[in-house]
């Protein structure tokens, strides 16, 4: 829901959370890859948003390169700022602007291997508007971690032991509500810029070279649901959608692709710390 809204920055120009580093503190570099990949693929065959022939691509920029290079700036800057709150954010902000100037670094060099322009213009272009970018990123990042710190700090402690019980109704309930407020609230005031790469191709010429490869038609075009006149209402509808089925998607991969819980002797599962635990 929240890559759907793009943010003005200077210049005309617009960016949208990637959510890497957001996802990586939260949930873990591992979890964070699949939850982006689940977004991308998304966002690709549901809204139209990205093309098939650079799926690979967004792919390899936002879910792979991104949470890596932000999760080992976050373990570098807190070992130095250390593990307080103040210190854990200013890891936070500073991780999440690294991973969006990473990402777009990637994404020039990717022009320039494809002879789509040259890597002594593409890279100062896209490093220069997303270092620009990456500060929304990291503002939006930050603030988002300080206020689950708050209500769970548990979450950005890693190997932390907790009594609470995960209550999937209220996070259902809250999921849909947080949804419900970017895509209403937030959703008419977004950014109609175009974002930096789009900026980027325009001001060196070479927009028209996107691959027009004929695909199935998008179910849900442009962030918005067939056969409702309401602008509002149809980005509404298209964005409480894709979140349950991103979240759909990213249940199934990680079920897929996650290892069941060994059982030990006495009939209990390990914990973190491989000390056997009654279930």
């Amino acid at each position: 829901a929240a890559q759907m809204l793009n943010f003005p920055v200077a210049g005309g120009t617009s960016g949208h959370l990637i959510g890497a580093v957001l996802a990586t503190v939260l949930l873990g570099p591992s979890a964070a890859v699949l939850a982006l990949s689940a977004v991308l693929i998304l966002q690709c065959f549901m809204f139209a948003d990205g093309g098939v022939t650079a799926l690979g691509a967004n792919l390899f920029n936002m879910a792979l390169l991104a949470p890596a290079a932000g999760y080992g700036v976050y373990l570098l800057v807190t070992r130095l700022a250390g593990q307080e709150l103040r210190g854990r954010l200013f890891a936070t902000a500073f991780a999440a602007w690294c991973s969006t100037v990473a990402a777009s670094v990637a994404c020039a060099a990717q022009l320039a291997m494809s002879g789509t322009v040259a890597w002594k213009a593409g890279f100062p272009a896209m490093a220069t508007v997303h270092m620009v970018i990456g500060l929304g990123e990291a503002l939006i990042t930050t603030l988002i971690v300080a206020a689950v710190a708050k209500a769970r700090p548990d979450l950005l402690t890693e190997g932390a032991h907790t009594d609470l019980q995960p209550r999937y109704r209220e996070l259902a309930i809250y999921g849909v509500l947080v949804c419900l407020g970017l895509v209403v609230f937030l959703s008419p005031v977004a950014s109609s810029w175009p974002d930096g790469l789009e900026k980027v191709a325009s001001a060196l010429g070479f927009e028209n070279r996107a691959a027009a490869t004929p695909t199935a038609p998008a179910p849900l075009p442009d962030y918005r649901f067939p056969g409702l006149h309401s602008a509002v209402s149809a980005t509404v509808v298209a964005g409480l959608i894709g979140t349950l089925i991103a979240f759909i998607l990213a249940f199934l991969l990680a079920r897929l692709l996650t290892p069941a819980a060994p059982v030990n002797s006495k009939g209990g599962f390990p914990d973190s710390y491989g000390t056997p635990t009654c279930p």
